[in-house]
């Protein structure tokens, strides 16, 4: 399917319910987007659409000046109560939400997105400070609430980090990396042709140090290795992703998928063996190394993604938080908002009775 929208001369907006043919021009416009991370890029949508997207329910909209795309957004319609709402692709696996605007046609290009929506209702669950949307919310009447909670560092070298630490943690920090180096680990960004093979080791060290003690069931499916293999493999070659493999002597003793893009590179997912955790404070190991790998992709940020775990709370990051945006006019679209806002208003109220909940919940849903 493909429809067409009028625009000013110059420029034109399509809607299409395929991805299929897309990847040079929206790889192109994802580098020409300061704000695109690795969520939105092609390799990520489309493995995701391909393991859990319904037929028929793809909507992906695009804007081009002059022939070139400056514009996109791939999103999918589902049913939320009594209406059909559009949302990002991605699901709960992906930590930010978002669309794709050339930096420099990023106005009108908003524009044009926002009026191809105008008749519809648009959920966008998890939007960063700074994301292309909020351009286009600028053209759209909108509701928003704060969403998940994000912790970064500054990308720097190692030492760096630790330096700026205060005087307890710094010392703390310090005698675990004296305990990685005596372990002598050795750490290697995986070529990309090792990558399918990289990802296999990934997902079974991953399933490894859950046993028997929970996790996120979703990593355990077939269709979450699909779709980490196959997304990861694109992302390898477009600079998007790396993985990270640590070993002692020959010996695979970990690996950590690290996604690259928006200024900022994160551990997405990690694996472990199980008896490493006796040896080496493993959550050092990750958050230096990933450091180390931002810095060296000259990325600004080193993201910790979604959840304000203890674990991370000692490295003292900035926290920033993610908001859920709602789009849309008409008393359909002003009656689900008012739902978006009320099941908000009845989750913090709960954790305010019941603190425990967001620990749990933390445990159950985002377990890396």
């Amino acid at each position: 399917m493909t429809a067409a929208t009028l625009a000013p001369t110059g420029w034109r907006v399509q809607t299409l319910d395929s991805l299929a043919g897309l990847r040079e021009e929206w790889d192109d416009l994802s580098g020409r987007c300061a704000s695109a991370t690795p969520f939105q890029s092609y390799a990520w949508l489309d493995a995701w659409w391909r393991n859990y997207g319904v037929p028929g329910r793809l909507r992906v909209l695009l804007v081009f000046h002059s022939g070139r795309l400056v514009g996109a957004a791939a999103l999918q319609r589902v049913r939320r109560g009594w209406c059909t709402v559009l949302v990002p692709l991605g699901g709960a696996l992906a930590d930010f939400t978002d669309v794709l605007l050339d930096d420099g046609y990023a106005d009108e290009a908003a524009r044009l997105l926002a009026a191809a929506l105008r008749r519809q209702r648009v959920d966008f669950p998890e939007t960063r400070a700074g994301a292309a949307i909020e351009r286009v919310v600028r053209h759209s009447r909108h509701w928003r609430v704060p969403a998940s909670l994000c912790l970064e560092l500054p990308a720097t070298p190692a030492e760096e980090l630790v330096r700026e630490l205060p005087g307890h943690a710094r010392k703390t920090v310090r005698r675990r990396l004296n305990q990685i180096t005596r372990l002598g680990l050795d750490t290697r960004v995986v070529p990309a042709e090792e990558t399918d093979r990289a990802v296999a080791d990934l997902l079974r060290l991953h399933a490894l140090q859950w046993a028997g003690r929970g996790g996120n069931p979703e990593h355990f499916r077939p269709r979450f290795a699909r779709h980490v293999t196959e997304s990861v493999r694109g992302m390898v070659d477009a600079g998007q992703a790396a993985i990270l493999e640590y070993r002692v002597g020959d010996r695979l003793v970990a690996s950590n998928l690290v996604v690259i893009g928006g200024g900022l590179a994160g551990g997405y997912l990690y694996g472990a063996e199980p008896a490493l955790r006796d040896d080496i404070d493993i959550a050092t190991l990750l958050v230096t190394s990933t450091t180390e790998l931002a810095h060296r992709r000259g990325c600004a940020t080193m993201s910790m993604l979604r959840g304000g775990e203890g674990y991370k709370m000692r490295w003292r990051p900035q926290e920033a938080m993610n908001h859920r945006i709602v789009l849309g006019r008409g008393p359909l679209a002003w009656t689900y908002a008012v739902a978006v806002l009320a099941r908000y208003r009845a989750v913090q109220a709960a954790r305010a009775r019941l603190p425990w909940l967001r620990t749990v919940r933390s445990r159950l849903r985002w377990r890396r």
